[in-house]
């Protein structure tokens, strides 16, 4: 008995230094730095994925129908609409069609051609990009290759600095 007491004592810490010392696995999106491909319910119905995406540099915009900074960011980004022209923003909420179209409806976000507003309530972009905080804004070139991310609110200069890269 002292003999299995003595080598749990030296053991245990060894084994627990390397638990404690493990790295932590990247995100997805840094795993994977491409648009994920998960389907996404459109206000009307549809379902689309990214092949249904135009092939132009694009701003994924994951936020939340309840968030004040999502909806701060909104407000900027339709006062600014101008500046994003020739950009796709990709608005993907992970709550429910029904809820999100509330949001889309009071932004009135049909008036804007380059944003597509979708519904994901699986939350696997939750997952997928580890995102802890709303709004998550994730930057991607037209062919596809992440170029920049935000977790949490981010000035609309510093959107267009990595939309412009």
């Amino acid at each position: 008995m002292r003999y299995l007491f003595l080598l749990l004592s030296i053991c245990m810490p060894m084994l627990l230094k390397a638990q404690f010392n493990q790295t932590p696995t990247k995100p997805s999106y840094l795993q994977y730095p491409i648009i994920p491909a998960f389907p996404l319910t459109l206000p009307d119905g549809h379902v689309i994925t990214k092949k249904d995406l135009k092939k132009e540099k694009t701003m994924v915009f994951v936020f939340s129908v309840d968030c004040d900074h999502c909806k701060h960011l909104t407000e900027e980004l339709i006062q600014n609409i101008d500046k994003f022209k020739n950009y796709q923003i990709l608005m993907i909420t992970p709550f429910q069609v029904e809820q999100m179209k509330e949001y889309y409806n009071h932004y009135n976000i049909s008036k804007y051609s380059n944003i597509i507003m979708a519904s994901e309530p699986t939350r696997q972009i939750m997952y997928f990009y580890d995102l802890k905080f709303f709004p998550g804004l994730y930057i991607y070139t037209a062919k596809d290759k992440f170029v920049h991310g935000f977790e949490g609110t981010a000035k609309i200069d510093s959107l267009l600095y990595y939309l412009k890269k």
